[in-house]
C-alpha cells in the first residue's frame, strides 16, 4: 500500500458514493413529500457533515493542507482502510437498495411511504448511517492527517447525533406502534449493540 493508493481509495470510496446515490436521488425528485422537517438546524447538520467528509479531504488530496498536522504514512493502516472502504460501499448499496422509492436525503415522509423492514434493515433501523460511520473511520485511516483524516468522524457525528432522534420521532409519528416494535427487535447501527 501506498499513499497515492490509499487516497485513490478515498475517491473511489467518494465516487462510488455518487454512482450508488444518483438513481435514488433521481428518483426522489420525482416522488412527492408527504411532510418533512429539514429546517435549518438540518441544514447546518447536513452542511457539517458534509464539510468533515467531503470538503476537508478533498482539500487535503487536492492541496496537501495542512502539512502541519501529517502524520508518516501507515501502510497496514490504509490497508486496512480499503478494507473499510468496500465494507461501506456494500453497506451504502444495501441500505439504498432496500429502502427504494422510500429514499430520502433528509427527514422527509414520502407519499405512500413504507416502513422498510425487509433486506438489510431487518436487522439494523438506520444501516445508511452505518454506511457513513464506516466511510468515516476509512477517511481516518486513509488519510495521514490529523485534521483531513478524523474529520468525517467529528462531522458525521455532529450529524448523526443532532438528528437520529429527530429522525426516531418522524418514524414514531408516522408509523406508531409498527415503528415501536421494529425497534424493540433491532439495533440502530451495530448489530447486537446498538
Amino acid at each position: 500500500m501506498t499513499p497515492f493508493l490509499a487516497k485513490a481509495a478515498w475517491l473511489l470510496l467518494a465516487g462510488g458514493w455518487i454512482v450508488i446515490r444518483y438513481p435514488y436521488a433521481r428518483r426522489a425528485r420525482r416522488t412527492p413529500v408527504a411532510s418533512s422537517r429539514r429546517g435549518l438546524r438540518e441544514r447546518l447538520l447536513m452542511a457539517v457533515s458534509f464539510t468533515g467528509l467531503g470538503l476537508l479531504p478533498v482539500v487535503y488530496l487536492v492541496t496537501g493542507a495542512p502539512r502541519f498536522a501529517d502524520y508518516p504514512f501507515q501502510p497496514v493502516q490504509a490497508a486496512l482502510g480499503v478494507l473499510v472502504v468496500a465494507a461501506a460501499l456494500v453497506m451504502f448499496r444495501l441500505s439504498h437498495k432496500a429502502l427504494g422509492r422510500n429514499w430520502s436525503i433528509s427527514l422527509d415522509v414520502r407519499d405512500r411511504h413504507s416502513l422498510v423492514t425487509a433486506g438489510i434493515y431487518q436487522h439494523l433501523r438506520h444501516p445508511m448511517y452505518t454506511a457513513f460511520w464506516l466511510w468515516a473511520v476509512a477517511q481516518a485511516l486513509l488519510l495521514p492527517n490529523w485534521v483531513a483524516g478524523p474529520a468525517g468522524l467529528v462531522g458525521f457525528g455532529v450529524l448523526f447525533f443532532g438528528r437520529v432522534g429527530d429522525e426516531e420521532r418522524m418514524m414514531l409519528d408516522t408509523f406508531g406502534d409498527q415503528y415501536r416494535v421494529y425497534m424493540a427487535r433491532t439495533r440502530r447501527i451495530i448489530p447486537l449493540l446498538y
